[in-house]
Order: C-alpha cells, then structure tokens, then sequence
C-alpha cells in the first residue's frame, strides 16, 4: 500500500511540470471548441471550387456558342451600340470606348468605313458585322446626294413631326446625343407637345447651332389643341399652361375682373411676376377675343 502511495507523489517541479500540461490541454479544447478554423478553410475551399467549376462552364458555352455561331446578329444602327451590344458583337472594350466618346461630341458614324476609322476594329470583324449596319432613311439619302449639285436635286427631303420624334430619331442630329434627346423628350412631355420650334430654346443644354439643325430636319405639325381665350379661361385652366403657375394665373385673373377685359398682351406685363420674356410663347397658348 506505501509502494502504491509512493507513485501519487510529486515533488514541486513535476506539480510544475503537470499543471502546465494540463493548462495547455485546455487552452487546446477551448480553441478546438471555440475557433473553427479548419471548418472555414474546408468551406473557403469548397467555394473556390465551386466558382472554379462555374467559371469553366461559362467559358466552355461561350465556346461552343462561338463554334455553331449560336449568337444571330438582327440589323442595329452601329452609333446605338452599348457596352453590352459591343461585347456580344466582339468588340473590345477600347473600340467600345471611341466609339461612345464619339458619339458623346454629338457625332453620327454614317457609313461603315467611318465606323471603322472611329472605332479602330478589324477588317474581319468589321467584314462580319457591317452588313447588319442600319443608318436612318433620310441620312442613306443625305449621304448619297453629297456629290449631286443641288440645283438639281428636284424636292428638299420632308420635314419629321418634332412631336413624334423618338429619342434614337433626335440623336440623328448632329450635336444631340442620348442624354439631350431624352431632355428634350421629356420637356415636350411636361408642356404636353411643342407648338412651335421657338420652345426649343427653352431645352436645357441646346445651343442656337443644334436648334438650327434640328429646324431643318423637324417641324412642329401635330398642334396638341387649340388657343383658349384670355378673356374667359378660368384660373385653373391659366395656372396649367406652361410659363404659369397657380398665384400667377390668380393675378392675372384678379387683373381681368378689375379691368373687365384684357386688350392685349402687353397688358400682362405689369403684374408683378409675368414672365415678360416668355411672351411670344405664351401667344401659342392664348389668344385674346
């Protein structure tokens, strides 16, 4: 029994010796129970692999789609091209960029060699897509009237409806490009259709030269309605015609009661807040009976 008690006793430096093993087995279990390292670089590697796997996918359909030319190419008009519509026609992201920065100057690509001297791409792929280049009617004609003199060109080509105009039909014109055609979309919009080509100016962003283009190639032909009558238009009718608003077309109307009548145009520019500068479009909205 001493024998056995004997093998129970330590001196000071194996008491040491065991508690610090013993300190280190559980500072072991709590970073084991606590710390899941090994599950998050299992899991980081299962990812990879799966991303790895994915991204082989990806590249083996783009190749069979190149191989059996899955992609059919519809006509477009080559100065619409997006950076989407470029990848998938093969166009680098360069080419992409001239071709945008172009366009961003109010510039119109109108033929298929220019659209190359623009764009810098390759015969062979300006071979492959170019047949598919669709420009507008009216700039074909443009084109090929250049070397024809004029006095024997025999009727000047018909105006477009400014009011029926789509966005892509603006961009036509050089010096409008995606962000003023939809300016000047949405502004037509706001005073519900343009009654005369004088209310371009009032376009944000359109300079005297780009209105003069756009005059040549566009007229006002749908009039939204009629004029209504200064003398009997109520106040909520004045305050939603453009260049007025509720306070405005209340003063006007108080002008009106007091006078009896109103004799003309003029008349307005004495209350306080009429947009005198605004006159000759006003004109296109009343009339005075």
């Amino acid at each position: 029994m001493k024998n056995i008690k004997s093998h129970f006793v330590f001196n000071r430096s194996q008491q040491n010796g065991i508690f610090l093993l013993v300190l280190i087995i559980i500072v072991l279990q709590l970073v084991y129970f606590f710390y899941p390292f090994s599950s998050e670089v299992v899991e980081g590697r299962e990812q990879q692999k799966v991303v790895e796997e994915l991204q082989r996918s990806v590249d083996s359909l783009k190749s069979i789609a190149a191989e059996k030319g899955t992609f059919e190419l519809q006509p477009f008009n080559p100065n619409l091209i997006s950076d989407y519509k470029g990848y998938t026609l093969g166009m680098s992201v360069e080419e992409i960029d001239r071709l945008l920065a172009f366009r961003e100057k109010g510039l119109w690509v109108n033929s298929s060699e220019e659209f190359r001297e623009v764009t810098g791409v390759s015969d062979s792929l300006l071979k492959k897509i170019a047949p598919y280049f669709k420009f507008p009617e009216w700039k074909k004609k443009e084109i090929s009237n250049k070397d024809i003199p004029k006095n024997t060109l025999s009727t000047p080509r018909k105006k477009q409806d400014l009011n029926a105009a789509s966005t892509e039909e603006l961009q036509v014109i050089n010096g409008i490009g995606e962000k003023l055609s939809e300016r000047i979309v949405k502004y037509r919009s706001k005073i519900g259709g343009f009654r005369s080509s004088l209310q371009l100016e009032d376009v944000y962003g359109l300079s005297p030269e780009v209105i003069e283009r756009l005059n040549r190639a566009f007229e006002v032909r749908s009039i939204p309605q009629e004029k209504l009558s200064l003398n009997s238009i109520t106040v909520l009718d004045l305050s939603e015609i453009p260049y007025f608003n509720y306070e405005l077309a209340r003063s006007i109307i108080t002008y009106r009661q007091n006078r009896g009548t109103i004799s003309s145009f003029e008349e307005l520019e004495h209350i306080k807040g009429f947009p005198v500068d605004k006159i000759e479009r006003i004109k296109l909205y009343l009339a005075i009976d």
